[in-house]
């Protein structure tokens, strides 16, 4: 069945839950700090509880992952990876609604000159970033830095749509739709760092399979073709919530050498160990609420 078009006008009755969303997350943005976590731990808290199917999918994703820890240690991680994303709901909050200026003294950033270095090659710059909880702050507090545009997935909803997009480009230099290829190398031959993350399941036609925490997955082939296309560095960037949950580190490493190959499995490859080696350092912190590994290779029977 078709889905009912959303309205013309951002007046409409139907948009009402949208627009107490947005004025709940500017709310949300202003609260003092100790009230914000607690928000964003009922929220996590909330959604552990009822949101069965997204538990059930991260049940799934983590015991795959992470065979060795036990049972009663996957339960307690299923749960931590709730609340740190229910707090990442409040840190996208802050990062979309307030100046980021006023957080430079949370945030701690190693590794800035290879990004640097990066950049002075003067082709411009992919940044490879990682869906953790707190991806939209992070790249709130590294504009502060050094200024990127960013890749996106647009939003179903106009409303919604606007007013992330609204949000993003104040942050960011620009905020690309992910169809738009050419947006992308455009901004990249143009001398511009561009931050995408290349670690979700796009499907069988725009993927290779690599191996990921020890299981085939359905890799995306744009950060190696980019490369190709732009001749730009791959520069990997890590950002993480500290257990004081009152700081943050953003982690430069140095641009990925011989990148890309040629050979599309061991670039995805690459790719892939990098994303693993910064989720096993904050494990509770990624998006495992989606279905990384729902293609599967020919004849293999699904993980959900």
């Amino acid at each position: 069945m078709a889905k009912t078009p959303y309205p013309r006008s951002f007046a409409h009755p139907r948009y009402w839950p949208t627009w107490i969303a947005i004025g709940a997350m500017y709310l949300a943005a202003w609260l003092p700090w100790r009230l914000r976590l607690a928000v964003g731990k009922a929220l996590g808290l909330l959604a552990w509880r009822f949101a069965r199917r997204r538990r059930r999918i991260t049940e799934t994703n983590l015991a795959l992952c992470f065979p060795e820890k036990g049972p009663d240690e996957q339960k307690r991680l299923v749960r931590e990876t709730f609340i740190a994303n229910g707090i990442g709901l409040v840190e996208t909050a802050t990062g979309w609604c307030r100046d980021a200026e006023g957080l430079r003294h949370r945030v701690a950033y190693h590794g800035q000159e290879h990004l640097a270095r990066a950049k002075a090659e003067g082709k411009g710059v992919l940044v490879v970033g990682i869906h953790f909880s707190t991806l939209d702050l992070g790249g709130a507090l590294h504009s502060l830095f050094f200024p990127a545009d960013v890749v996106y997935r647009p939003h179903n909803n106009p409303l919604f749509e606007r007013f992330m997009t609204r949000a993003r480009s104040r942050i960011f230099g620009q905020a690309i739709d992910r169809h738009d290829l050419r947006g992308v190398v455009r901004r990249i031959k143009a001398g511009h760092i561009v931050w995408y993350s290349p670690d979700q399941d796009f499907g069988r036609e725009a993927s290779v399979f690599a191996p990921f925490f020890g299981h085939q997955a359905a890799t995306i082939r744009l950060t190696a073709k980019i490369a190709r296309m732009t001749g730009a560095p791959v520069v990997p960037l890590m950002f993480h919530r500290n257990p004081d949950n009152r700081s943050y580190t953003i982690e430069c490493l140095p641009a990925f050498d011989n990148f890309p190959s040629g050979d599309e499995v061991a670039d995805a490859t690459r790719v892939n160990q990098f994303i693993e080696r910064a989720i096993r350092k904050h494990p509770e912190q990624y998006l495992w609420l989606h279905r990384r590994f729902k293609t599967r290779p020919e004849g293999e029977a699904g993980f959900y």
